[in-house]
């Protein structure tokens, strides 16, 4: 179990050490709904490698990061701020906003999905996770 623990420790220290990268390229907003003057941390977009990856991360408040990883939980509304979100220039924002967006059935979020057109590197990394 020690192993375990010290395994998820370095994860979490390796992750750390993008966190200037991350806020200075996010600007203190989330990355995903554009929440300001709140915690942020870094969430890792799957497939998660066994080494952490700056291109697979993103900074995120606490309420996105919770509804991202617990899909029963979604507040639809508070997704609207994917209109944005979807059509970032970071490949990993952008693949965790359609992901979440698929995840919402409203038709809002379908109206969205049919407008999207993704580049195919994006297309094969939400194929892989999906």
């Amino acid at each position: 179990m020690a192993k375990g623990l010290d395994k998820h420790k370095a994860r979490i220290g390796a992750l750390s050490a993008f966190g200037k990268d991350l806020a200075r390229r996010a600007k203190g907003h989330c990355e995903m709904c554009g929440a300001t003057d709140v915690k942020l941390h870094t969430y890792e977009v799957e497939p998660v490698a066994d080494e952490p990856e700056f291109e697979h991360c993103l900074l995120a408040c606490d309420v996105c990061s919770e509804q991202m990883d617990n899909p029963k939980r979604i507040d639809p509304d508070h997704w609207r701020c994917l209109n944005s979100a979807v059509w970032s220039e970071v490949p990993a924002v952008q693949v965790a906003a359609v992901h979440q967006l698929k995840r919402i059935d409203q038709p809002w979020a379908r109206e969205l999905e049919e407008q999207l057109y993704l580049q195919p590197e994006i297309e094969a990394w939400l194929a892989s996770i999906d």
